[in-house]
């Protein structure tokens, strides 16, 4: 549970700048928390189809803004991906 402390870490950060809430970066950032939390509870309830499907359209929204980040600002996409302990996106 070390990544979930460190999220919140990253996320007091980022609401601290109340200004900046429509950021990809705090977008990404709240994003990787619910799918975190979305993972834990399908680890217990397997057959929650719901909360898959939810699960899979947030998991879609996170890869389209990790793939606008990574197109305008490189640095930035790599700091973040590396704070968030994600993977980098596969290129074709």
């Amino acid at each position: 549970m070390v990544k979930n402390s460190f999220i919140s870490i990253i996320f007091q950060e980022q609401e601290e700048n109340k200004e900046n809430r429509g950021s990809v970066e705090f977008q990404v950032v709240s994003f990787t928390n619910k799918i975190r939390r979305l993972t834990s509870h399908l680890e217990l309830h397997k057959k929650d189809y719901l909360s898959q499907r939810g699960l899979r359209k947030i998991l879609g929204k996170r890869q389209r803004l990790l793939a606008y980040l990574s197109k305008k600002n490189r640095a930035r996409y790599k700091e973040l991906i590396g704070q968030l302990d994600i993977r980098e996106r596969k290129t074709r």
